[in-house]
């Protein structure tokens, strides 16, 4: 009601204007930004990337050409531990997705990894469960990788 108002030609004076601003509730970027919504497209495409693969990464690029630092080194950390098939979702072709993908998990960045249907991270978390060896572990324990033989002595 208050927005309409300040629209039309009735309020002409600068002053009427800011009297009505000052009673409508003050909404901050932060709270605009919380309200975005994922969109049923979005969340759709997302659910079944998920669901359906072992493990995907929505990435900016694909695995063969990633086209951002963080993607390339997320896909450089998988194939450093034996990932041969990485499945990957292009962020940059579709924005819903690009937007969507930050609102599903609420983590503001791009790539985001997924395994067995669980979110691990982006490029930063993976880069240290890499150096603390917890992603071998992770991908041993969901089988992504095969758990290495035993050394013959």
């Amino acid at each position: 009601m208050f927005r309409s108002l300040l629209k039309s030609t009735t309020l002409r004076t600068g002053t009427q204007r800011a009297q009505l601003l000052q009673r409508l509730p003050a909404i901050t970027a932060h709270q605009l930004i919380a309200r975005r919504l994922i969109t049923d497209r979005a969340k759709s495409i997302i659910d079944d990337a998920v669901k359906d693969n072992d493990m995907v990464v929505f990435m900016k690029g694909t695995p063969d050409e990633p086209m951002c630092g963080f993607s390339r080194a997320v896909i450089q950390i998988l194939q450093m531990h034996g990932v041969d098939q990485i499945v990957g979702v292009d962020c940059l072709q579709d924005p819903e997705i690009r937007e969507g993908i930050k609102e599903y998990t609420d983590w503001p960045t791009i790539p985001q990894v997924y395994i067995k249907g669980e979110f691990v991270g982006g490029c930063d978390v993976m880069v240290q469960m890499h150096q603390s060896g917890e992603l071998h572990e992770l991908l041993v324990k969901e089988k992504i990788l095969s758990e290495e033989p035993d050394q013959e002595k």
